[in-house]
């Protein structure tokens, strides 16, 4: 038996969910801020285990999702330029802007291309030096660090044809701002593992202190998520929410302190837009002063404009945990993973896509314990 199977064995999760049966001691609201979380659950069915009194909601987890139509728009009009190749993650080519998607771009010539990651990009560029090769800084704290990595290698190779359309965004200012919001009734939050073993599980203190919630980090196998689940509910029958870390294989309490270190050296915090939760303060990443010249739409003269999102298309509000995705009027019938509306269909972590993917017997649960 290897690692992972270990963790998905019943012989390890049946206890577990025995024990969370047992504890639970009042209806509980609880979100899970991590689009791979969210697949994993539906994968796994871990909602048809758990007892009725548990709702799960999904949070602003994943990366795509929340990246608002105008800049899409704006990597689009990159992708326009005849001297321009985008070279971006798999995820992020169907996203739609406000009227089209790169890959719609590339069908009509542009040249986009699918990389693994930021130094393939810049492999890209080294083979091919009359194209500018931009890459879409798409992600959370877990891709920025090779991110800042490939601009710094980039410098010191001395490739002026590369460079990035700053994306990136972090997660606790995110949930703070979501906290905020009156109309969303939470009573615990299971904290992503990707973006916790960079930023550290001590990140989500100031968040359990200020608005008494319970947070627990979790892994992504079965047993490690419901761990992370009768943590929660144990600090909430306890009355005392706190942090704690269910994923001390991953992640420490002060995070990667080098990773963090490359993302403090290349990139300042500055005021981002979210899909669906607005402009929260420096909760986005900008490129320092001295290395600006890597700002591929600065470099371009293309500014980001505001942009409507896809009508009739709930998103945002799904984003924000206030509606499921069968809530959504497009889901479903004009919105498939065929032919998506808004991102939450697009990407392999988006809420609508799991809820699609893996059935509605979850959904039907949800709703009934909402």
């Amino acid at each position: 038996m290897n690692l992972a199977e270990g963790f998905r064995s019943r012989g390890v999760t049946a206890p577990l969910v025995a024990e969370i049966a047992r504890s639970l001691e009042r209806p509980v609201r609880i979100m899970e801020v991590c689009g791979t979380h969210t697949m994993s659950i539906f994968r796994h069915g871990i909602r048809s285990l758990l007892p009725e009194g548990i709702t799960l909601l999904s949070g602003p987890g994943c990366p795509v999702c929340v990246t608002p139509a105008s800049q899409i728009d704006a990597m689009l009009a990159a992708a326009d330029r005849e001297e321009v190749t985008i070279a971006t993650f798999g995820d992020l080519i169907r996203v739609p802007g406000n009227n089209r998607s790169l890959a719609g771009a590339r069908g009509r010539g542009a040249r986009v291309e699918i990389v693994y990651s930021p130094m393939d990009a810049l492999a890209l560029a080294q083979r091919e030096p009359a194209r500018l090769v931009l890459f879409p800084a798409i992600g959370f704290e877990t891709t920025a660090p090779a991110i800042a990595a490939t601009v710094l290698a980039a410098e010191r190779m001395g490739i002026a044809n590369f460079a990035v359309i700053e994306a990136n965004k972090t997660m606790p200012q995110a949930l703070a701002a979501l906290m905020d919001d009156p109309l969303l009734k939470v009573d615990g939050l299971l904290c992503p593992g990707h973006v916790s073993a960079i930023i550290g599980s001590k990140a989500y203190g100031p968040l359990a202190e200020r608005h008494r919630l319970a947070c627990a980090v979790a892994g992504f196998e079965p047993a490690d998520i419901l761990a992370g689940l009768l943590s929660l509910i144990r600090q909430i029958n306890a009355g005392e929410p706190g942090v704690e870390n269910c994923y001390t294989r991953a992640v420490a309490e002060d995070g990667n302190v080098r990773a963090r270190h490359l993302i403090e050296q290349v990139f300042e915090p500055v005021t981002s837009e979210w899909r669906g939760l607005g402009a929260i303060a420096a909760s986005g990443l900008r490129l320092k002063k001295q290395y600006r010249r890597f700002d591929g739409l600065a470099r371009l003269g293309i500014a980001v404009q505001p942009a409507h999102e896809p009508k009739g298309c709930r998103c945002g509000e799904i984003l924000k945990g206030r509606l499921l995705p069968p809530d959504c009027p497009l889901y479903g019938t004009a919105c498939t993973p065929m032919r998506p509306v808004g991102p939450c269909m697009v990407s392999n972590e988006g809420t609508c896509a799991a809820h699609f993917r893996y059935g509605t017997g979850g959904t039907r649960r949800m709703a009934a314990a909402g």
